[in-house]
């Protein structure tokens, strides 16, 4: 079977699993661009389902349109990537993800005991947020967020 070297609209849905609906969007964001055939029919790279298939990825991870935007303007158009190219943004974005999980990690362990001031039970409150000390250091849950408990054990 001889491969096209563009991909209908239709055909780039079915091969990232994205809708046409969510491609024109990404087209319209710049992440990918169509040229027109005949009919005036978008006609895609074969390299743009790698960008959107990053795209969709990107998004479960967490990453925000401008951020995905941000990457794929780091690669080439209308050619596949290097393999150092996607190594580049592996790299960037594993050190996010490894962030994440950390965070994730720190939240599991507190969830049941350090939201909002630190602590969720009033009769530790004295101990680990004496008079409120820790709302001086900003808003939210201060010690999730990452702020250490001073002059007090840490839970």
């Amino acid at each position: 079977m001889k491969l096209r070297p563009t991909l209908s609209i239709g055909e780039l849905a079915r091969r990232t699993g994205l809708s046409v609906s969510a491609i024109r969007f990404y087209e319209q964001r710049g992440l990918v661009t169509a040229s027109r055939g005949a009919g005036n029919q978008r006609r895609f790279a074969r390299a743009d389902i790698r960008r959107l298939s990053f795209a969709l990825i990107a998004q479960k991870l967490g990453l925000t349109i401008a951020e995905i935007e941000a990457e794929l303007a780091t690669l080439p158009r209308d050619q596949a990537p290097s393999a150092h190219e996607w190594q580049t943004i592996a790299t960037r974005i594993q050190a996010r993800i490894a962030a994440q999980i950390t965070f994730l990690q720190k939240t599991h362990a507190r969830l049941g005991g350090c939201i909002g001031c630190g602590c969720l039970s009033l009769k530790h409150c004295a101990l680990y947020n004496p008079d409120d000390q820790v709302a001086l250091t900003g808003s939210g849950p201060r010690f999730l967020l990452g702020d250490q408990a001073t002059g007090v054990e840490e839970r």
